[in-house]
């Protein structure tokens, strides 16, 4: 049989609640706990049924007070918390003022007690390995900022590790909000952090003052190169002019370097000022190629004339023709300056030809060769005539072997002296 508590409207199972109390007839009711009964309460003008009803409900209230902590330590609530609940719980189980299984129920607490007992004993355990993370991530960032301090000038990186050190410092502002540690253990690792920190920034601002100094003179001395490269730049002496220009620019590329945007922006002004000079001098020439055409048109023809000289037939025909040439080819003048390299070349060609030729007789002609050839001459026949004496005795002898060496060094000798006599028959010539 069920009824229904006036103060939820939802069923109650009586048939259980009479398991665990009763109600006399008076109205009073009772729990029944371990065979004992301890008094209730009363409902004023409710049955006897309604009575037990609304004492059963409190009961399984109760019990889902308690399942919800149970769910609570499922779920790893704090410890401290949990207790707190638990204790609320314990002295309303002690009042007696509900009917229900009360051995049940103190089992299912005892249970959940010793439950928040293994909570709190894992909570220290967590606690320490806490602590002990947040002492390394502390530990990590101040030595990763002591690093950062410590590097040389001439290998860091300034931006980036200037970054960094703000992200390190975010960080431990993070672990201090998720974590804290013993005082002095906390003190010492910011007193530490703090002078990395303060030494990478008086770094920094010292490095970045010096370069400061060092952008401030580039830039004094490139606007000084750009004053004068600005001052030549309607110069008509076109030679004189660009060397200057050339000895300016040697200047800048020695100069020290200023910061990209500043060096690129001098850049522009100095270079403007030496393409007013050169397109100026560009535009002269130009207007000096057109009147020199006609010299370029003679200067070819000379070269065709030239031309009819080779080959060197005749040695002193060909020199006084190439003469006349080169007289004419002076009185001429200057050419297109694009076309200067190639007709000086091709004249300079038929000029070595001729040079060869008179060379080529020099040496056949040469009289200190020509005795050298003579006293070989001498020698070799003088040579040849031991080795025919030789040959003369190996074949008396009768000595296959010897016959044969001496005729194998006569032959050698006679084509020697041949070749002698060929080349001494044209120092002849």
């Amino acid at each position: 049989m069920t009824t229904q508590s006036d103060d939820t409207n939802l069923p109650v199972d009586l048939e259980k609640a009479r398991q665990f109390g009763r109600v006399d007839e008076d109205g009073h009711v009772f729990v029944i706990v371990d065979g004992e009964e301890f008094a209730v309460g009363q409902v004023p003008g409710a049955s006897a049924d309604e009575a037990l009803a609304y004492f059963a409900r409190k009961f399984e209230n109760f019990e889902a007070q308690v399942a919800l902590l149970e769910d609570r330590v499922e779920r790893k609530a704090k410890a401290a918390d949990l207790q707190k609940a638990a204790a609320h719980l314990g002295q309303q189980v002690a009042a007696r003022n509900m009917v229900g299984d009360y051995a049940a129920l103190q089992e299912r607490l005892v249970l959940l007690v010793g439950r928040i007992n293994e909570r709190e004993e894992a909570e220290k355990v967590e606690a320490a390995e806490a602590r002990e993370a947040a002492l390394a991530a502390r530990e990590a960032i101040v030595s990763e900022a002591e690093a950062i301090a410590d590097q040389d000038d001439s290998k860091i990186h300034w931006k980036n590790s200037h970054a960094r050190m703000n992200e390190l410092f975010d960080a431990w502002k993070q672990t201090q909000r998720e974590h804290h540690l013993a005082k002095s253990v906390e003190d010492e690792l910011w007193k530490r952090f703090r002078a990395a920190r303060t030494t990478f920034d008086r770094r920094r601002r010292a490095h970045f003052s010096q370069l400061d100094e060092v952008n401030a003179k580039a830039k004094r001395v490139k606007e000084a190169l750009i004053a004068q490269a600005e001052a030549l730049s309607t110069s008509t002496d076109w030679a004189a002019t660009a060397a200057k220009y050339r000895d300016l620019m040697d200047q800048w590329k020695a100069a020290p370097r200023g910061t990209r945007k500043e060096d690129d922006a001098l850049w522009a002004r100095f270079r403007a000022a030496q393409d007013i000079f050169f397109d100026a001098r560009t535009a002269v020439n130009a207007e000096l190629d057109k009147e020199f055409e006609a010299n370029l048109q003679a200067k070819e023809a000379l070269l065709e004339e030239a031309g009819t000289i080779l080959p060197v037939t005749d040695l002193p025909s060909a020199k006084k023709a190439l003469q006349g040439i080169l007289d004419r080819w002076e009185q001429i003048g200057r050419v297109p300056r694009n076309s200067v390299r190639r007709v000086e070349q091709e004249l300079r060609k038929i000029q070595d030809e001729i040079h060869r030729a008179e060379n080529d007789k020099w040496q056949k002609t040469d009289p200190e060769k020509q005795a050298r050839a003579n006293s070989m001459l001498t020698q070799l026949e003088d040579t040849i005539a031991g080795l025919e004496a030789d040959l003369a005795k190996a074949e008396a002898t009768g000595n296959t072997q010897n016959i044969k060496k001496a005729q194998a060094a006569l032959d050698a000798r006679k084509q020697w002296l041949e070749t002698l006599r060929a080349s001494s028959a044209e120092f002849g010539a």
